[in-house]
């Protein structure tokens, strides 16, 4: 055997040393899911006692876990397809995501920006709805690195687009 081949065959294995990285991934969604229903239970243990302006700030910080939920499940399995293996199990299942297998390095960061977008809207939302002294400063930094992502997918978008265009010139 060749060298070179022995050599691309030691790094084309080693992409199975992702895989631990996507299992942590996978335990990251426990503490979120505690996170999810210790909050849930606060709102109905207290629901009596919570004005509606808490209420909202509740649910939004549930909107917010939910979100990194998605946000972790749809890097573990667009990131372990696109560079580890393909997930034979879910061929054929009835409810198999349906971007699940499309989505690659590209499309993934597109997903990823506009889930950080939504993140920081509902933080941004969270902050202007809670009583208390209002920080300007501090507001005024998050307002900023709200836009840097906003902005940061939009040249991300458009930076597809015309790597789709320039495809399909050729």
């Amino acid at each position: 055997m060749k060298i070179e081949t022995l050599l691309e065959k030691v790094i084309f294995a080693g992409r199975w040393l992702l895989a631990p990285l996507y299992l942590g991934l996978l335990g990251a969604l426990l503490p979120i899911l505690y996170r999810f229903f210790n909050s849930f239970w606060h709102i109905i243990t207290h629901i009596t006692s919570l004005s509606m302006s808490e209420i909202t700030l509740q649910v939004l910080e549930l909107l917010d876990t939910v979100l990194l939920g998605n946000l972790i499940i749809l890097v573990l399995f667009a990131g372990y397809e696109n560079f580890v293996s393909k997930i034979a199990i879910a061929d054929g299942a009835e409810d198999r995501p349906h971007w699940m297998g499309h989505i690659d390095s590209s499309g993934m960061k597109i997903k990823l920006i506009g889930s950080l977008v939504a993140i920081s809207v509902i933080e941004l939302l969270k902050d202007f709805m809670q009583d208390g002294p209002f920080d300007a400063k501090r507001e005024g930094w998050r307002i900023g690195l709200h836009m840097t992502f906003v902005i940061s997918g939009l040249l991300f978008a458009l930076m597809d687009t015309l790597a789709d265009r320039h495809k399909s010139e050729r």
